[in-house]
């Protein structure tokens, strides 16, 4: 599997509504970051679809290295 490009070396602030579906970027080169638009189509990764538990501000990551993905876990730092 490709690595994903990085799309940006911080989080996403975004406002989740809780129950509803997102899918989340995983090859970086989304025009929507940190969600994805379809462009990985053209590659071996997929979105990572997710249930917002609650309503509120995320972090979203937004290099695309974190393991606990959505959401950052500071793995930008050292990069």
């Amino acid at each position: 599997m490709a690595e994903a490009e990085i799309a940006q070396k911080e989080p996403y602030a975004v406002e989740l509504v809780e129950g509803k579906k997102y899918a989340w970027c995983t090859c970086g080169r989304s025009t929507k970051q940190p969600f994805c638009d379809g462009t990985h189509s053209d590659g071996d990764m997929t979105p990572h679809v997710f249930t917002a538990e609650k309503s509120g501000t995320a972090y979203l990551c937004g290099c695309k290295r974190t393991d606990g993905q959505p959401f950052c876990d500071g793995t930008h730092s050292n990069l």
